[in-house]
């Protein structure tokens, strides 16, 4: 029989993917070219359901003789391999990202004399329309907490974006752009005490207690899906901190970011300019040791942030951190900077990269903005969180209305710095669906 050849994403199988392989059935024997998770997250988002269980829905299709891996978006180095008399896909693909995709199994099936069968598109269903609408439906706490794991595993970095309420939550949740075959977004959530406490009103000195940040919390899961990473400050006291790990666990909150310092709490930003304590070492790492005992999962992480470099402490001291934390484990290493140049950010992380254990690193570039995601994924950086950057830019924004409203005595002339309100109302859910 001739051997046909369909590749496939295949997260969320509907009658569309029957389709195409009913057509392929009628060509000959069909072997599917299912994307790995990598692939299938290397240009959108990270799939609902793992390869393996997507591989075991695509075996059980009448009609499907082999399922195997297709390692990248690219179908050439499976299709050099197997050599199939027709490639099969539905004419979707002519325009758009995959238009390059298409033109490279044209080129390559010449070679052997194959050929391209492109069956109409259906057009009453759309994997990415279904992902929506599941997205609407909501999430769990244990399977939002299990994301970013599974992020950690799937891509080169994970970006991370501040939130501080439910609106900037759906920014996170909504916002993409395509790139060529890729579509880029923010995999995951920051809520920070800065961007929380300015949200509010009140100075990021630890005046907004636990109940209110938790509150923030639950409004923003309440709108968005994917994973969480809290900014927990110091922790607290050590017997405090095992409890915000049973509390933000329970959330459905992915990781905690705790920072090796003592005392009152002052923004890290100020370096040594107001007075900052660091941390004992084996102080520390008592508090990151209690708090992963106490945790239920073991899906839960809790990050070390370092501030030696911040308080002038030197790498040496950094470096003896992370190892420190790494043996207490902790399950990643944040290493922050004030500084505009991001030199030091990238010394530490190719004396990181000599480690023999290593944990996840995590860079913020709020102060050394000009690095780049590729500089930091060359660096060895696995989540990059842009910790304020929402708040930052909406301020001046609604002051200049603000302004702009009062000079002129009316609404007309701050119209141009507004969105339409229709606009705004498509960042909501229409109705709450209840699950249903």
């Amino acid at each position: 029989m001739k051997k046909v050849y369909v590749g496939m994403r295949a997260d969320i199988i509907h009658h569309g993917h029957l389709k195409i392989i009913q057509e392929a059935r009628k060509l000959g024997e069909v072997t599917i070219g299912l994307l790995t998770d990598k692939a299938a997250a290397s240009y959108k988002r990270m799939p609902f359901f793992s390869y393996e269980h997507r591989k075991m829905i695509l075996e059980n299709i009448i009609g499907v003789k082999e399922v195997i891996s297709q390692e990248t978006l690219d179908y050439v180095p499976n299709l050099m391999r197997l050599k199939p008399d027709y490639v099969v896909h539905g004419n979707d693909w002519k325009t758009g990202a995959q238009k390059e995709v298409r033109k490279r199994v044209i080129s390559v099936l010449k070679e052997w004399g194959g050929k391209l069968v492109e069956p109409d598109f259906t057009k009453d269903v759309s994997s990415s329309q279904i992902a929506e609408e599941l997205f609407e439906l909501g999430t769990t706490p244990g399977a939002r907490m299990k994301k970013l794991r599974r992020l950690l595993e799937l891509k080169p970095i994970v970006r991370v974006l501040e939130v501080h309420n439910g609106l900037t939550g759906r920014i996170v949740e909504k916002t993409r752009v395509v790139e060529g075959d890729n579509v880029r977004e923010f995999e995951c959530m920051w809520l920070s005490s800065l961007t929380d406490s300015t949200a509010k009103g009140k100075p990021d000195s630890g005046c907004v207690d636990f109940t209110s940040r938790v509150n923030t919390l639950n409004q923003i899961f309440e709108v968005t899906t994917k994973p969480m990473i809290v900014d927990a400050d110091n922790g607290g006291l050590t017997e405090h901190f095992v409890f915000m790990v049973k509390t933000m666990e329970r959330l459905g909150v992915s990781a905690v970011i705790i920072e090796d310092k003592v005392g009152a709490k002052r923004n890290s930003l100020f370096g040594a300019e107001v007075e900052q304590e660091q941390d004992e070492i084996e102080m520390f790492s008592d508090k990151i040791s209690s708090g992963k005992k106490a945790q239920v999962t073991e899906d839960f992480m809790i990050i070390a942030r370092i501030e030696s470099l911040i308080l002038n402490k030197g790498m040496e001291d950094a470096l003896k951190r992370a190892k420190a934390y790494i043996d207490a484990g902790v399950d990643g290493i944040m290493i922050h900077s004030k500084k505009k140049d991001f030199q030091e950010i990238l010394e530490f992380c190719r004396e990181y990269k000599q480690f023999e254990n290593k944990v996840p690193l995590v860079a913020v570039p709020s102060t050394y903005s000009s690095i780049t995601e590729e500089e930091l994924i060359g660096a060895g950086v696995s989540i990059v969180i842009y910790a304020n950057q929402l708040l930052r830019s909406a301020y001046p924004a609604m002051v200049n209305t603000a302004e702009t409203i009062l000079k002129n005595h009316r609404a007309l002339e701050s119209e141009e710095q507004c969105m339409p309100i229709k606009e705004i109302l498509s960042l909501i859910p229409a109705v709450c669906t209840g699950g249903k």
